[in-house]
């Protein structure tokens, strides 16, 4: 039910999904919804949990099996733009749209998407410290600067790729990458792109 959740979350937003609407997907009564969630609200958190899940899956764990350093922060970074690509969801990121969707909304939905952000920007900001700290980069980088520039350039090829197309993947990619071959130690860690 969930994977059929997502997406239309990213389409209809976070606050547009319904247990209407999904049972309608579904194909089922409303009332059998009511026996997973018991409010609009319970849905939406378990949609944030499993895209999270999805995100874990789809992006960090492949990503995590690159070498440490410079070349799993690239991973993370190339994982993250192929999923975009591969095209799971007819909205590209429900994160990014979920948290522009709530970001002035106060409330346990957006508290449990900043907390989200929160982590996902602790995760990248460790792999650029553990990439200073073997000496892939340059001691002196700032590692959250590097996550904020990652994160940074994910969010707009998101943003960007339903009006300007695949380009934007591809601006994202080779910005990020000269940028790190300009703070590496050892430029050819890092793979060539075309």
């Amino acid at each position: 039910m969930l994977d059929r959740a997502l997406p239309l979350a990213t389409t209809a937003g976070l606050d547009g999904l319904s247990l209407g609407q999904l049972a309608e997907t579904l194909g089922i009564s409303k009332s059998g919804l009511f026996a997973h969630w018991r409010s609009k609200e319970a849905l939406q958190l378990a949609v944030i949990d499993h895209a999270r899940q999805q995100w874990t899956d789809e992006v960090i764990r492949p990503a995590m099996a690159a070498p440490r350093g410079v070349r799993r922060l690239w991973a993370v970074h190339d994982r993250r733009l192929a999923f975009y690509e591969d095209g799971p969801l007819p909205g590209v990121c429900f994160f990014a749209n979920a948290n522009f969707e709530y970001n002035a909304r106060p409330g346990v939905i957006r508290d449990r998407l900043a907390a989200q952000l929160s982590d996902w920007m602790t995760f990248l900001t460790s792999l650029a410290t553990d990439a200073i700290e073997i000496g892939d980069l340059r001691s002196g980088t700032d590692p959250a600067g590097i996550a904020y520039e990652t994160e940074s350039l994910g969010v707009c090829a998101v943003m960007q790729s339903p009006v300007l197309g695949p380009v934007t993947f591809r601006h994202a990619r080779h910005a990020l990458h000269e940028h790190l071959r300009v703070l590496a130690a050892d430029p050819t860690l890092l793979p060539e792109l075309t």
